[in-house]
């Protein structure tokens, strides 16, 4: 007869056995046979025991009563080797885990390959273990601000695979869900789809063209045909993306391994560890089993297997403070800020009241400030916002751990809720926003959007573009921007020649010369100017726009 006895510090005592599962990051000497050990296929506790012949002495345990729980991070990354895959959690600067990051680099690991949101800035994130050349290999979103990361790739010195944040957050969460592949819109038709983007260059240029060598060329994608209930369009299978060690960091975390989770340092926290062999969260808050409200728990504790405090401290990649009186807005504006505002103040009248919205950073971030006192909408950040409020007004009020998609910090509105990127993209793709506003580098005649890369010169990744345009039926796509670029060519073309966000997807753009309506789907209207600026007249606008268009019968003016 075997029943249940107690649980006590990771153990499960029955009247038949004792088991125990162990978890290491090496595959060790055979464990001591007088030792029962329970063998899972998802190892969670660390086996304490005596070190064997020729075997370095395991670090110590703050508590035999927590058996998850390490001194430091130094103890809980004892066994990492050179060669692991490393799921490293946080977007821009913001869930970090910086503490486990300085224990990497002091440890000197190398030939890391890392999958992140983004690459750390300036000297804080992964653009620690960047600089010292540890990574060789990235699969990330975005590069950013790490200017020297961009540079390695274009010497051909680390091999980096841009993949959509959206992409990345599903193929961690299938992992985790023991989900091999699925099929996704994201990224269909693009350079994505065809792998087009080379993962590492050689690192010298080809005479003859000009152009670097390829190394190791992008992963072409299979494609299928599905009827999504709203159209037929094609889907790209990704497949899941698994590590062998997780980094996350939390805000207060049990002895049992269970995660609390502050605002929107949920991205990958709450993803990454169910993807990895072995995760570790570094703890601004250790607290005893049963300090948690159950009801407040993140991630359950069966995912993490070692925990430490968290020593490094927060940081804000990007501090832009809110005007504290109108005395602070200048008097006068300077053509730019004119124009920008021309575009913002047009774009605010896609809201109507109660709308989920997305904004692009840039000019769309501004549409807001511009909408009717009664006009009430639910702004969504990609990484994980729904209700997201203005700029804080102060330093002290802003907080590290509540950031918007462009890594600035933000406040909260009442009614707000915070989610991690799978929940975010899920409802992005299911076309659960109502109105993304992006900006572009082109747009076409057709609204297909080009926003993300300029091939020799800008090599900064697509983050979550791709993700917000992947549902143009459901979601209107509105691209807000400058008419030209900054050498006076046309953004607005009759096709576009830079790499595609994505194909047939924008409904209506924005520039400070007037709005156009864009038949996305080949309905036979082509591109229409529906309303013009004040004082702009028609031929300035084709004077100043590459593609083809028409005017409307009822042409109107932006303000």
């Amino acid at each position: 007869m075997s029943f249940l006895l107690e649980w006590h510090s990771g153990y499960a005592i029955s009247a038949t056995t004792v088991q125990r599962k162990t978890v290491s990051l090496l595959t060790g000497p055979a464990l001591n046979k007088a030792r029962r050990t329970f063998s899972g296929s998802r190892q969670s506790f660390r086996e304490r025991r005596l070190p064997l012949a020729g075997e370095e002495r395991q670090p110590p345990i703050i508590s035999s009563n927590a058996s998850k729980v390490y001194q430091s991070a130094d103890d809980a990354l004892f066994d990492l080797k050179d060669g692991t895959t490393v799921l490293s959690a946080g977007f821009g600067l913001s869930g970090v885990a910086e503490t486990l990051i300085d224990a990497i680099r002091k440890k000197g690991t190398r030939n890391l390959t890392v999958v992140s949101n983004n690459a750390g800035a300036g000297e804080y994130g992964l653009a620690k273990l960047t600089s010292t050349g540890q990574i060789s290999r990235m699969v990330v979103s975005f590069i950013g601000n790490n200017k020297s990361l961009g540079q390695q790739y274009h010497d051909g010195r680390v091999a980096i695979e841009l993949c959509p944040q959206g992409t990345i957050a599903e193929r961690l969460r299938a992992a985790g869900a023991g989900i091999p592949a699925f099929f996704t819109p994201t990224g269909s038709r693009t350079l994505i789809e065809t792998g087009g983007i080379p993962i590492r260059l050689g690192p010298t240029k080809d005479p003859a063209t000009g152009k670097h060598t390829v190394v190791e060329p992008g992963r072409a994608r299979e494609t299928r045909i599905f009827d999504d209930g709203h159209s037929t369009r094609s889907y790209m299978l990704e497949t899941a993306l698994r590590g062998d060690l997780a980094i996350v960091r939390a805000w207060k975390v049990d002895e049992a391994g269970n995660c609390v989770f502050r605002s929107t340092t949920k991205t990958y926290g709450v993803l990454m560890p169910k993807a990895a062999k072995v995760a570790v969260v570094e703890a601004e808050n250790i607290v005893p089993v049963g300090a948690l409200d159950p009801d407040h728990v993140d991630l359950p504790g069966i995912y993490i297997d070692r925990i430490c405090p968290a020593t490094s401290e927060k940081h804000i990649e990007k501090l832009v403070l809110a005007s504290a009186s109108a005395s602070d807005v200048p008097t006068e504006k300077s053509e730019e800020a004119v124009k920008r505002d021309r575009i913002a103040r047009r774009a605010a009248k896609e809201f109507k009241d109660g709308m989920y919205v997305n904004l692009g950073v840039g000019i769309p971030t501004l549409a807001p400030s511009f909408l009717p006192p009664r006009t009430k909408v639910w702004l969504q950040s990609e990484n994980g916002i729904i209700g997201m409020g203005p700029y804080p007004r102060t330093k002290e009020e802003a907080d590290p751990d509540t950031i918007n998609a462009g890594k600035e910090a933000v406040t909260l509105i009442p009614g707000a809720s915070t989610f991690d990127s799978a929940e975010s993209f899920a409802m992005i793709r299911g076309g659960h926003i109502d109105v993304s506003l992006l900006g572009a580098l082109q747009v076409s005649a057709t609204g297909d959007l080009a926003n993300y890369i300029i091939p020799g010169k800008a090599f900064n990744g697509m983050g979550g573009a791709m993700d917000l345009v992947s549902n143009p039926d459901r979601t209107k796509i509105v691209v807000c921007t400058y008419h030209s670029d900054k050498d006076g060519r046309s953004k607005i073309v009759d096709s576009c020649d830079l790499p595609l966000t994505g194909k047939g997807v924008v409904s209506t753009i924005i520039t400070e010369l007037g709005v156009f309506q864009v038949d996305r789907t080949g309905g036979g209207k082509g591109l229409v100017l529906t309303e013009t600026a004040d004082g702009v007249s028609v031929d300035i606008i084709r004077e100043r726009t590459a593609a083809k268009f028409t005017v409307a019968e009822d042409l109107g003016t932006m303000e």
